[in-house]
This record gives structure tokens, sequence and C-alpha cells, in this order.
């Protein structure tokens, strides 16, 4: 262990807090962590690839794990497809491990760098939770450390109310260890690719809703400046015989994304040259261009990494906000219910002059986990420049926004989110919910040694 502080922040540079860094290679080692922290009086909490936009892989004072070492992938199956990975395995590890064999990670998050552990803490979502779920409903069954030094293995049938809350439960319970996995086949490295503009939210949510059950992936963007002008990009797989050289496109060369803008460029330097447009106009100016762009209705063929990590285009784009970094607000919200609470909080974002730079919108279906986000609804994540003027506005206008959510039946993210409430919490999971995460962190941790500063934030 580290015997000073290192400070850590949040993906979006936003939030940061001191922490002692260690780094297990082992069940062995985060067991001797958790006795460790016991020793000292800290806590502990896990932390994967910091690609969190909040606070829950921080913790301010205590003892950080980084789980960056635990990174093999332990058994690959391309019979079956099925993998068994360590929790800092990253989806860029994993889907390059599987695609060469025509496999593909069921659900993957808009960046490549997230880890496996991280992942199932948050039970991410992706472009196709309306069809396939969150992540959880892919796995097979995890093995963790409790506080407790008590070793699980957790499956829907096997210890299954640990099961159901750890995946979502944001680390809170126990550390992941190994996690089994089920992948998808395909019979292609391209997907095919529909793409069309809207021109204000009713028509976006309405395109969504009509277009998904055609579909394997439908994502939106949202214009959320302007309110209203927006693309939609519904996609399928291609069938076997699709892609008339299915072991070419395949191939990891004819997947990863180009490191030169325009073949010239080094893309690890585009984030300099984005800070100028990162402003209420120039992102307006960005905003209205894309629109532009968009406005022909086309079909085209995309390779799958570059379809679904396009967080990862431009290296570091989080720091083309500036210093004080940016936060991202993610609601959820019945699709009954959805238009009008999302144009009440858009209107309320450009009264206060604060406006979100980037929206992006999903369709989505419930689901088992206990500390589930998810519904039968749509999904709207915003992007928020943070300065030291504006912090202090920014959060109470965020604070009303979570009133118009739950005013409207909504529910929040904690992977995304980082000033909601335990008030707001509460809300909208309801009491009952509550009383079970932390009947069932009692059992796992008696001693309250795994902490976070989004669990203090919210159970706390």
């Amino acid at each position: 262990m580290q015997k000073n502080f290192t400070q850590l922040e949040n993906f979006g540079h936003s939030l940061n807090a001191p922490s002692y860094l260690i780094q297990p290679k082992s069940a062995e080692d985060i067991y001797s962590a958790f006795q460790t922290a016991k020793k000292m009086g800290v806590t502990v909490t896990a932390r994967g690839a910091g690609r969190s936009y909040n606070d829950a892989a921080l913790n301010g004072g205590g003892i950080m794990l980084d789980m960056s070492a635990m990174n093999q992938i332990l058994e690959w199956e391309p019979a079956t497809g099925q993998v068994r990975c360590e929790p800092g395995v990253t989806l860029q590890q994993l889907w390059q491990k599987v695609l060469p064999d025509s496999w593909w990670p069921p659900v993957v998050s808009g960046t490549m760098f997230t880890t496996l552990g991280g992942c199932l803490a948050a039970n991410i979502h992706g472009k196709n939770n309306f069809k396939m779920g969150p992540i959880g409903d892919h796995v097979i069954e995890f093995t963790a450390v409790l506080p407790t030094g008590a070793e699980v293995t957790c499956s829907p049938k096997k210890n299954g109310d640990l099961f159901y809350a750890m995946i979502s439960g944001m680390g809170m319970l126990g550390i992941f260890t190994s996690i089994t996995l089920q992948m998808k086949k395909i019979y292609s490295g391209l997907l095919e690719v529909h793409a069309w503009p809207t021109s204000n939210l009713k028509e976006h949510l309405a395109l969504i809703e009509d277009n998904a059950p055609n579909y394997d992936y439908i994502v939106g963007w949202l214009d959320t400046i302007t309110i209203g002008h927006g693309q939609i990009h519904a996609t399928n797989y291609l069938h076997e015989g699709d892609d008339p050289n299915p072991q070419e496109t395949i191939k990891l060369e004819n997947q990863n994304l180009p490191d030169r803008l325009f073949g010239v460029m080094p893309k690890s330097l585009l984030h300099y040259f984005m800070t100028p447009f990162v402003n209420d106009l120039g992102w307006w100016g960005v905003n209205t261009a894309k629109y532009i762009a968009s406005l022909r209705r086309h079909t085209f063929r995309q390779p799958h990494a570059a379809f679904h990590f396009l967080l990862d285009y431009v290296p570091n784009w989080e720091r083309s906000v500036g210093r004080g970094g940016l936060i991202q607000y993610q609601s959820f919200l019945p699709k009954e219910t959805a238009l009008q609470a999302w144009t009440e909080v858009l209107a309320l974002t450009k009264k206060q002059g604060l406006p979100s730079y980037l929206g992006v919108t999903k369709r989505h279906r419930p689901d088992n986990f206990l500390l589930t986000h998810a519904m039968d609804g749509f999904s709207l994540a915003m992007d928020f420049k943070v300065t030291d003027a504006r912090r202090a506005r920014l959060r109470d206008m965020l604070l009303e926004c979570d009133k118009i959510v739950l005013a409207h039946g909504g529910r929040f993210y904690f992977a995304k989110n980082s000033e909601t409430t335990a008030e707001t919490a509460l809300a909208f999971y309801g009491q009952e919910t509550v009383d079970k995460f932390k009947k069932l962190k009692k059992r796992c941790d008696p001693n309250g040694l795994l902490e976070s500063d989004l669990y203090r934030r919210i159970f706390g």
C-alpha cells in the first residue's frame, strides 16, 4: 500500500478525492486489504478503469483497490461463446479476444476501456437494452470476496439474492474476482446502420418507439441547446451470407479505430483543438452543423467497434471541456411520460442559461436487478460543462431536474449522476428496496468496510 495519499478523479474531472492505493492480484490480496482497512479504521472501494462520471470510484481518506492487475481472460470456449475473466479485463480485451472466433459481447458501453468488474457493479446498458437488457442478464455466474473473508459463487439460481444485488450494487457488497459471460454469435465484422433526422423531441421519441422492434440497436442524438433537432441510428446485425467476405471484415485490423484524423493529425491531440468550441456558442455551432449533415437519410455498413465506441474516437475528449470538467446527467422515464418530463427539463436548462452540450437517447426495458435504473421507457443522457462560476448554479438546477423526473415516475443511473441526493434515491427505489439492500449490506459487510463517496452520498 502506498504510504501517501494519491489524488484520484472521476472520469469527468469534476470531482476528486485522496486515497491510499492497493493493487491486488488475487482474492487473498483483496481480503488482506479488508483486514488492513479494519486495523486502520478506514473504508475500501474498488476502482476499475475509473470511467464513472460520478463518485462511484472515489473514497476520500480511505483505501482504493486498483483492480487493473487482475486482468486475465481465464477461459474462452469458442464452441459455446462462454468466457471467464478477472474483473480488471476491459471490454477492449474482451471483444478483441472473442471477435476472431465470430462472437461479440452482448452488451457494451460507449467506451471500450471500462472493466468488467465496473460494468457489473453499474450493470451497464448498451444501445440494445430494449432487446438484450443490461450486461447482468448475460452473466452466467461470478465469484466474489466479501469483507468477511468469505468467497461466494453467485448465479441466478445459486445465491440469487446476492447475484441480483451485487450486479447493480456499485461494488458495496463485495469485490468480484471472476466473471463468466455468454457472448453473442455474429456472422460479420459489420453492422448495417440506418440513419435519419428528427426535427423535434416528440418526433424523436416516437420514431425510436416505432422502430425499436425492427432493429438490434437503436440510439438517438439530440440537440439539447436548440431543443429538438436530432438524429437516430437504428442498426442490425448481418445475417449469415449477408457479408460476402466475413473472414476479412472480422479481422481486428479492420475494427480498430484509426489513430489519426484524416490520416494526418494524431487524434491524441484533437481534444486540444476542440477546447475553443466547448462553450455555449461553439457547441451551438457544432450541433447545428451536425444536424445539417444528418438531414440526408441514408444506410451504411460500419464495423462493430466504430459503431459502439464513439467515446473512444477522440482520446481524452473529456478534457476538452476545461479545468472544471463535466457532469453527466442521465434520467430514465416511462414511455408515457418521457416527452412531458424532458420538455420541462430542457426548458429549465434553457431558462437557467445552463444548456447541455450533448444529448443521447435510448430505449429500455425493465430488469430484475435490485438497484435497477431501467424501466419500460427511454433514457436521456446530457453533458454539462462545469466551471467555478456555474458549479453551484448547475447543482441547484440538476436538483430541480430531479424533482421533475420524480414527478413523472422516473429513475436515475448511479454510474452517471453525481448530484442525486439520498432523498431522491429513496423516492425512486422505494423504502422496501433500500431496506433490502441495507440488510444484504449488513450480512456481507457487518463492519461497514466497503464504502465509496457515492455510497455515503446515497445510503450513508
